[in-house]
């Protein structure tokens, strides 16, 4: 197997590793691994990681067919490409997968003096990404527009947030959330919704919490 193209199963189906090269050359030697592994293979869901390829929705809509003809599917394409996102987007294949991938889905689990379990995710969260946990999420990075943020326990973005955030989403009316810019799309916390986000304008860091059954934000200042 050529040297930057990487094979292996994880939970959601059979991830392939791309590294650098010309495109041209890496497809036919994936197509040719592929081929030669057919029987193998055959009805395997295929992740592509493709790291930092741009990759044109012609090309990735060939690809699938071939995959397809050998009795595997294609159903995600994981990038650092805004283009090739977009694209695979277009053509409904997944471009997340809970599994962590190289700088795709970079969370550290962090624990808590009082025990309660946290993931810290390094990175800015693009339209269409999705982190959802069970315990605290920390965010290092903005959460854009069209990103979602879920979390039983609380939410912190050292950052904007301008996404949508779920905070206390297991039923916990205690949880907070906190960023250096609340601009959200949507804030909730247990059961509890944000009448507004409030003014967009706004950059001084502040944290919401359910207080009188009511979701308020207030400034965010250390005691």
């Amino acid at each position: 197997m050529p040297s930057n193209i990487q094979i292996k199963g994880i939970r959601e189906g059979l991830l392939v590793s791309i590294g650098d090269g010309e495109w041209t050359e890496i497809e036919q030697a994936l197509l040719d691994q592929i081929q030669s592994q057919g029987e193998f293979l055959r009805g395997a869901k295929l992740i592509l990681n493709v790291e930092n390829h741009a990759i044109k929705a012609a090309t990735l809509g060939k690809l699938r067919d071939q995959f397809s003809d050998q009795g595997i599917t294609l159903w995600a394409v994981l990038t650092n490409s805004p283009m090739t996102e977009m694209n695979a987007q277009a053509l409904g294949m997944a471009t997340r997968i809970h599994q962590a991938t190289g700088d795709q889905v970079h969370r550290t689990p962090v624990k808590q003096l009082d025990g309660d379990e946290a993931i810290l995710v390094h990175r800015t969260l693009r339209s269409g990404s999705r982190i959802e946990f069970d315990g605290h999420i920390v965010v290092v990075g903005d959460v854009n527009p069209g990103a979602e943020v879920i979390a039983g326990g609380n939410v912190i973005v050292w950052g904007k947030l301008r996404g949508m955030v779920h905070a206390g989403a297991l039923g916990d009316n205690k949880a907070i959330v906190c960023a250096l810019s609340l601009s959200p799309t949507q804030l909730r916390i247990d059961d509890k919704i944000a009448v507004s986000p409030g003014d967009n304008q706004k950059q001084h860091p502040e944290v919401a919490m359910i207080r009188d059954g009511k979701v308020i934000a207030e400034p965010w200042i250390s005691e």
